[in-house]
């Protein structure tokens, strides 16, 4: 296209219309047109926007009125039909209760200045693609138009930037080759049989345990029908594994027939089926089982059709925190993902496993998760290939309208901003369900983007069909309440076009009745299913091995320190890690960030794969770890323990976007479902994990005991008082001791690096054993303080102490009457107080692991001091925060009655710590002096 004056009539409406879209975006057309535009102006005439009824004409040759009319009606005409593109949405017919479409101006042929008469004289090559070729002019391929895009499916892509990706939309749509196989009289029969099995499940769990919640799938039925489309695709093509995750709506219906959970087992969970069996006498678990709600539970088939031998499918357990199981069912597919039994980066494969995500039309919008998972979903350390999101859109949020519950027109419109295509679908077209779902899981494959569905539905009964919505939507229900089921239109229309008949319509529902009532004798006496977790053995923790020979580890130091030829890094770094080579030969030489280091080192030897992520976790936020070194010269990146010649597993390392909930929900279903992974994520300051509050507590802490998921997660908290005000001082200890029960968790406050070296150690070789969350209230000023230095033979020869005693303690233990028990960075503090060696009757003892309580550690500490008249408990935090609240009951138990115990700290208050640096250490210097030489009276020490 080089000389564009020799155009005319529709072509050059075709021409001009292209000009338009160039200006609009230039990279919206192809290369060798985009050149030519850049050389070329069009003639002046109407303005592309303006009707062409009150444009003056203005042609920039001489031309025949006429001409220049036609030429001007022709750019109207090009306009309509890329605006029946674009928005032919907004005439969708979607609602299947009938409401009218919103609509736009630019739809209309009169406001292009154009009428049908016009468009029937132009040919129908202006329309361009498939639809062209079907049409004797104009008009009729603006009719085809109108049915693509304005039928029962609308459209969403010219958010998308790519132009291959919007042109390979396009084609779909147009050719509709994703229609296929709905002649086939089987498939359609198959079709009724699956919606016969949806709504018969509904109807029976309606009036058969009338009452109980089990928030119906009715009104978007057609749910299931696509899930089944997409599973099969996805092992047809090679999929290896397919995660989903939803919340409580549907999801009955989609573990009896996407996962294939026995309808006995659904309905025993009806009867309240004694979830005793198998106790102890109190009733309570061996192991804190307490399972959950049926509709939150999770479960996993092996896929056997299609020809495929397996592929798990698994439903992830979701509580009723309904959208921030997204995450999670992500890391989960990303772990499925990942080969992590070689040395360097694990090796992806987006073929591995598909995540599919099924949303709440009010949530989808409302729940700042879903933006932040949809934000990972193309980010290096946490894409998954594109996953395919349903939302089931009832069109109603409990009882919440619309209009009072987002401020877009479309439920789905936050994915935009991710240039995610979106398709919105009529829940009682069948047919175009289907090809959504073929179109959406082919989409993926083609290019490894998320794909949104936005099922437009209904729901026919209350939110938890114990509540009555007509109270608050009656024009809506009584719509609802007259309106047929998908499953009898679809039935209608096979009956019609004389596949069946009435009678054997009505056999498939007595056939799947007869199911349920089998099943629900069977569930009668079923045996409730005892899913608790095996206990790991007793004490396994205390006897794991985790020391590492001297020379081993100076192997793996020599290798961490090694670098490409020519590899250069900042000259400040430089130093730093050179003092690595001679760390060894000082005593407490090693520092936390070089502890972790040999750590991480030697359990890749160990062939043990490690993943971590943070926000600027990669350099450590208080630059201590530099796990990822640049060149000064090129900005090329090396990580050290990706090269480690002793390494037998891989190595991942991420910085992860500015995000808390997602990303630790994302490394949470990493690692349930990659248990021999040690999965750390590193809070920038431990108080941000506060805005993942629903993760930790309604996964990481009890997941356990719902689910009897084991994850062996690790969260390391920045935590400890330096005058950097209330919010980056506590990592708010008090809330994982208050979370901790049943041995859910391990929560530790280390204060050395040797210490935090065994502690990795241990929690990587306790991942198939013993697998437990651990919490790490991780250090800012101790990073690189000489008192928490460690030596060569602490890593050596040493393991990890739950509880430390005084390193002089037993020699004065004659003189001691005050033992001083504290945990994490106060004790550094505390050694560098004046008062710490002008104290002889005082022995100060470290708690280095706070939960699970070390009571045989305390209890053999405390009987090493038999001339104890006191002893004290010293925090850094408030005095109704950190441990002393958890420990101040259990020490006391393990007290005589008359050997009081005392509490020194800061006092009560409503923030963590004081806002001045000033105050800060007049404060901090109070409360050791308090601790090592003060008088103390039993009643300030009186328990909480």
């Amino acid at each position: 296209m080089t000389n564009l004056s020799m155009f005319h009539g529709p072509n050059a409406g075709y021409v001009l219309e292209l000009y338009e879209r160039y200006q609009r975006d230039p990279l919206s057309v192809d290369a060798a047109t985009r050149a030519a535009f850049e050389r070329w102006a069009p003639p002046e005439a109407t303005p592309a926007s303006a009707p062409a009824a009150s444009a003056p004409a203005a042609p920039a040759a001489p031309a025949p009125a006429a001409a220049q009319l036609d030429v001007t009606r022709t750019v109207a005409a090009a306009r309509l039909i890329r605006y029946i593109r674009e928005l032919g949405h907004l005439d969708a017919r979607i609602d299947p209760l009938g409401s009218d479409p919103p609509g736009d101006l630019g739809l209309q042929l009169s406001i292009h200045g154009v009428d049908e008469e016009f468009l029937a004289g132009l040919p129908a090559s202006i329309v361009r693609g498939p639809l062209a070729a079907e049409s004797h002019n104009a008009l009729e391929g603006v009719e085809k138009l109108r049915a693509a895009y304005s039928g029962s499916i609308g459209y969403e892509t010219d958010h998308i930037q790519n132009f291959e990706e919007r042109s390979w939309i396009r084609e779909a749509i147009e050719s509709r080759q994703f229609f296929y196989g709905f002649v086939s009289d089987r498939r359609r029969r198959e079709l009724l049989m699956r919606l016969t099995e949806v709504e018969t499940f509904e109807r029976f769990l309606h009036t058969n345990f009338v009452g109980q919640k089990r928030f119906s799938l009715e009104g978007c039925d057609m749910l299931v029908p696509m899930l089944d489309s997409i599973i099969r695709n996805a092992a047809l093509l090679g999929t290896h594994e397919v995660v989903i995750g939803m919340a409580h709506r549907g999801r009955l219906n989609v573990l009896a027939h996407t996962l294939g959970k026995p309808y006995d087992a659904i309905l025993a969970e009806f009867h309240a089926a004694n979830r005793s069996d198998g106790a102890s006498p109190s009733g309570k678990g061996s192991v804190g089982w307490a399972g959950d709600v049926k509709y939150h539970l999770g479960a996993q088939r092996t896929y056997r059709e299609s020809g495929i031998e397996s592929m798990p499918i698994t439903l992830a357990p979701n509580p009723s925190h309904l959208e921030f199981v997204n995450p999670v069912v992500e890391g989960r597919a990303r772990a499925a993902q990942e080969q992590r039994d070689r040395p360097g980066a694990p090796e992806q494969s987006d073929r591995a496993s598909l995540a599919i995500l099924i949303h709440g039309d009010a949530a989808f919008p409302g729940q700042g998760v879903v933006a932040e998972t949809l934000n990972m979903s193309r980010l290096k350390g946490y894409r998954t290939g594109g996953t395919i999101h349903i939302i089931t859109n009832n069109q109603i949020g409990f009882t919440t309208e619309p209009s009072d519950s987002r401020s877009t027109l479309y439920a789905s419109d936050l994915a935009k901003g991710f240039e995610i295509p979106i398709v919105h679908v009529n829940a009682d077209d069948v047919e175009a369900c289907i090809a959504v779902a073929r179109m959406a899981h082919a989409y993926r494959e083609q290019f490894g983007k998320d794909f949104v569905i936005d099922l437009v539905g209904y729901r026919r009964w209350g939110h938890n069909e114990g509540d009555e919505p007509a109270f608050t939507q009656p024009k809506m229900y009584t719509t609802i309440a007259n309106h047929a089921t998908v499953r009898q239109i679809w039935a209608d229309r096979l009956i019609a076009d004389g596949l069946i008949d009435a009678a054997e319509a009505e056999r498939m529902i007595a056939e799947v009745t007869e199911k349920l009532q089998q099943a629900r004798r069977e569930a009668e006496t079923k045996p409730h299913e005892d899913r608790r977790p095996k206990p790991a053995p007793p004490g396994l923790a205390r006897r794991t091995q985790t020391a590492v020979p001297a020379e081993r580890l100076q192997m793996l130091n020599a290798a961490l320190l090694n670098r490409p030829a020519g590899f250069t890094i900042n000259s400040r770094l430089e130093r730093t890690l050179e003092r690595r080579r001679s760390a060894f030969e000082l005593e407490n030489g090693i520092d936390w960030g070089h502890a972790e280091a040999l750590a991480f080192a030697s359990i890749l030897a160990d062939g043990i794969p490690i993943r971590i992520t943070g926000q600027d976790s990669e350099r450590g936020t208080f630059s201590h770890r530099h796990a990822v070194l640049r060149d000064t010269s090129t900005g090329q990146a090396y990580t050290p323990l990706q090269t480690l010649p002793q390494a037998k597993a891989s190595f991942a390392i991420h910085n992860s976007p500015l995000s808390e909930v997602a990303v630790l929900g994302f490394e949470y279903g990493y690692s349930s479902h990659a248990p021999n992974t040690l999965v750390l994520w590193e809070a920038q300051f431990g108080d941000f994990a506060n805005g993942a509050q629903v993760i930790i507590d309604q996964f990481i802490v009890s997941g356990r005991a719902k689910w009897s998921q084991l994850p062996a997660l690790v969260l390391l908290l920045p935590h400890g008082y330096e005058g950097q005000g209330p919010e980056h001082s506590s990592a708010r200890l008090e809330r994982y001791l208050q979370l901790a029960a049943d041995e859910n968790l391990r929560v530790a406050n280390c204060t050395s690096a040797g210490q935090y070296f065994h502690l990795l150690r241990r929690q990587a070789a306790l991942l198939t054993s013993d697998p437990r969350p651990l919490i790490v209230m991780s250090p800012k000023s101790l990073l690189r303080h000489p008192r928490a230095g460690s030596s060569l033979h602490d890593l050596a020869e040493g393991h990890f102490q739950r509880v430390i005693d005084d390193p002089t303690g037993r020699e004065r233990a004659a003189d001691v009457t005050r033992l001083v028990l504290c945990s994490g960075k106060v004790y550094i503090d505390l050694l560098g107080a004046p008062e710490a060696n002008s104290s002889p009757s005082v022995a100060v003892a470290r708690v280095e692991e706070l939960y699970s309580f070390p009571e045989a550690e305390l209890r053999s500490l405390l009987e090493g001091y038999p001339h104890l008249l006191e002893v004290v408990w010293l925090q850094e935090e408030p005095r109704n925060m950190g441990a002393w609240g958890y420990i101040a009951p259990r020490l006391r138990a393990l007290l005589p009655p008359d050997l009081p115990l005392l509490y020194v700290g800061r006092g009560e208050s409503a923030t963590p710590a004081e806002g001045s640096l000033v105050e800060h250490t007049l404060e901090q210097a109070r409360i050791i002096a308090l601790a090592l030489q003060g008088q103390l009276q039993p009643a300030v020490g009186s328990l909480p």
